[in-house]
């Protein structure tokens, strides 16, 4: 049922996006009762939870807001300058679903969720920094490997610059001095290895099914849509990763995971560790892709060998019976040395992030 699914994407954001939380209870009310968002949704009834509808349902205003096109809900979006009136939300949000009805419902239906946080960058700086010491000492090697980066669901590409990204750790600025975006990764606990070396990243792709191009205002208008409208200083963060991605575009090609996967690994590359990664992508994901992702990973790691190992590297969220409903998990996979680790867990946005070096199964 379509409600049921506005509410489980309500109560992920409770805590964290109260606006979207009450955007979305006041929908699913409407839903139930015939009311116009039931309109608004029209073609998107039979969606499968793994597709948020919720969610798209939350970017389709929020864009109206952005481009100023809605004043009177504005008015309770922080990320256009208001102040959230919880009580009176849902009142203003009606009239704006009247008028932009069609325009809204075709939104909604030809959208897929981009939620490309640039925050969980900060996880992926620690963990390619451990994977890349881990492999370094199965053969002992001084130095860590250098990094080949393969990214799957990248969006617009904005995950793919960890050492492009400077970090605030410790009291120590790590990562590019320079960069246009600058992470404080609130960390509990550290990484259980260094992080003084400069990470080395040598080449880096990705693919999705919808690729955002951030190059153009339609992409950063799309990208911005799925910030939590009452998080402002996350939109600031994608803000300065998109002029990162501008000073060093990285393309994103237009493809499904498994069949890219397979061109990319079809022979390990020496004195390089190959990271395969992933955040929030899993559940968009089909079953049949997914099962063709494992069958196309094995085979590489079946391949793979001391002197040219394979990582995996995924940010992804378990189910917990904690009233969110979710945690997110940063796991690490290493062959051929067989490693499995639970690296840390952590919020879905990537910070704050808590570190943990015990094995997972």
């Amino acid at each position: 049922m379509l409600a049921e699914l506005f509410l489980d994407a309500a109560r992920s954001c409770r805590t964290h996006s109260p606006l979207t939380h009450a955007l979305l209870v006041g929908a699913a009310d409407d839903l139930v009762r015939g009311g116009i968002t039931a309109r608004v949704m029209a073609g998107a009834e039979c969606d499968r939870q793994g597709s948020v509808p919720g969610l798209r349902f939350a970017s389709a205003l929020h864009r109206l807001v952005l481009e100023g096109r809605a004043p009177t809900l504005a008015r309770h979006y922080p990320t256009a300058g208001g102040t959230p009136d919880l009580g009176a939300l849902w009142d203003d949000a009606l009239p704006v679903l009247h008028e932009h009805t069609d325009e809204l419902q075709a939104a909604i239906t030809r959208t897929f969720v981009q939620t490309n946080e640039p925050g969980r960058s900060a996880p992926l700086f620690g963990g390619l920094q451990t994977a890349t010491h881990l492999a370094a000492a199965q053969v002992g090697r001084r130095t860590p490997f250098p990094v080949r980066l393969l990214e799957v669901g990248a969006s617009g590409g904005l995950n793919l610059r960890p050492h492009r990204i400077a970090y605030r750790v410790d009291g120590v600025r790590l990562g590019d001095p320079g960069s246009p975006l600058t992470l404080d990764p609130g960390w509990t606990g550290r990484p259980a290895v260094a992080l003084d070396h400069n990470l080395r990243l040598v080449r880096r792709a990705g693919c999705d099914l919808h690729p955002v191009d951030v190059s153009a205002e339609d992409g950063r208008l799309h990208l911005s849509s799925f910030v939590w409208a009452d998080q402002p200083a996350r939109l600031e963060r994608l803000r300065a990763a998109i002029d990162l991605a501008l000073l060093d575009p990285v393309p994103v090609r237009r493809a499904t995971g498994p069949e890219w996967l397979a061109e990319q690994l079809v022979r390990p590359e020496r004195d390089v560790l190959t990271v395969v990664w992933h955040s929030v992508v899993w559940q968009y994901a089909s079953p049949a892709d997914r099962a063709m992702g494992r069958a196309v990973l094995a085979e590489a790691a079946a391949r793979a060998t001391p002197m040219a190992p394979l990582a995996l590297l995924v940010f992804e969220p378990r189910r917990t019976p904690r009233p969110t409903g979710y945690r997110f998990q940063l796991l690490l996979k290493l062959w051929p040395a067989g490693l499995s680790l639970r690296l840390g867990t952590g919020v879905g946005h990537g910070i704050p992030f808590t570190w943990d070096t015990r094995a997972w199964d």
